[in-house]
């Protein structure tokens, strides 16, 4: 008889991604891809390719993520809050995590894991977080790849508000205007994300101990994880940077 796959399926504001493990917990296959707001068809797909890798397998099957409830529903399977699969994922995984960042395409977390479990999260705006990379990446007219090679060899940091894309523009433009580097600018995006996530999520409270990057953006734009690391002056001892990290929650 053929081995039961386990398959978590992760439906973000702007990405579906997808782990298969086998009986032990190894995983034998992952998928990320953007979903352009039409995540039915892509989960279809993503499930479709699934079944074509492995025809004569059975699967058990459980969905996370913001747009994986009516999805769930839809395919009659469980739901499970994304807090508590990234929480779960955490605690196998990395059990020595005291503080998860996680950005995703459209919110931003702090997960608190010592001194007992407190979840913080962005309410209504995306500023911070992947959309907003894109937004400010399309203003100076590369894209967050092209955010992060820039950023690479920047020498200064101008101040600029990630609260609000719009708030972001107009420090922006003048700057373009006076002639500052692309370099500068991308560094300064990047920063502008680290400082929304720490002041409007930790609002104060200490992240110490061993911090965890979690989330497509930090997995993606390594800059923008050094961003965080010089802010928070971590130690290299204390950077918890799982080789998956984009797919924890799944």
């Amino acid at each position: 008889m053929n081995e039961i796959l386990h398959v978590g399926l992760d439906v973000g504001s702007t990405t579906v991604k997808i782990i298969v493990m086998d009986r032990n917990k190894n995983t034998i296959y992952k998928n990320y891809q953007r979903h352009f707001s039409d995540t039915k068809n892509t989960v279809c797909k993503v499930l479709e390719e699934l079944l074509l890798k492995y025809p004569s397998n059975k699967f058990t099957l459980a969905l996370t993520g913001s747009g994986a409830m009516s999805a769930a529903k839809f395919l009659g399977v469980d739901f499970i809050q994304e807090v508590v699969s990234c929480k779960r994922a955490v605690e196998k995984y990395i059990p020595k995590t005291d503080v998860v960042i996680e950005l995703g395409g459209e919110d931003a977390k702090i997960i608190y894991f010592t001194g007992g479990l407190e979840e913080r999260m962005n309410g209504v705006c995306a500023g911070g977080t992947g959309s907003f990379i894109d937004q400010m990446a399309a203003l100076l007219q590369t894209d967050a790849e092209g955010l992060n090679r820039e950023a690479q060899n920047y020498n200064m940091i101008y101040p600029i508000a990630a609260r609000c894309g719009v708030f972001a523009k107009t420090d922006i433009q003048p700057l373009i205007n006076e002639g500052a580097t692309k370099a500068d600018l991308a560094a300064s995006i990047f920063q502008a994300v680290v400082n929304q996530t720490i002041s409007g999520l930790a609002c104060g409270k200490p992240i110490r101990g061993c911090v965890a990057f979690l989330g497509g953006p930090l997995h993606f734009l390594p800059e923008l994880k050094k961003a965080f690391i010089r802010t928070l002056k971590l130690t290299p001892d204390k950077i918890v940077d799982p080789e998956q990290s984009h797919l924890f929650a799944a």
